[in-house]
């Protein structure tokens, strides 16, 4: 019981903005791609605030 209420909770937890740019840049095709993912992180695209 505890066990689905755990797998429960992690469902809806919100990512934090290190595991959005994780998932992010495992999403790159090849080395140029990641490459380009990586300099849009670095200039900030998922941590603007809005």
């Amino acid at each position: 019981m505890l066990k689905q209420i755990k797998n429960f909770t992690r469902a809806l937890r919100i990512p934090n903005t290190e595991e959005r740019e994780m998932a992010y840049l495992n999403g790159a095709i090849d080395r140029i791609d990641l490459e380009y993912r990586q300099r849009q992180i670095d200039r900030g695209l998922f941590r603007r605030s809005y």
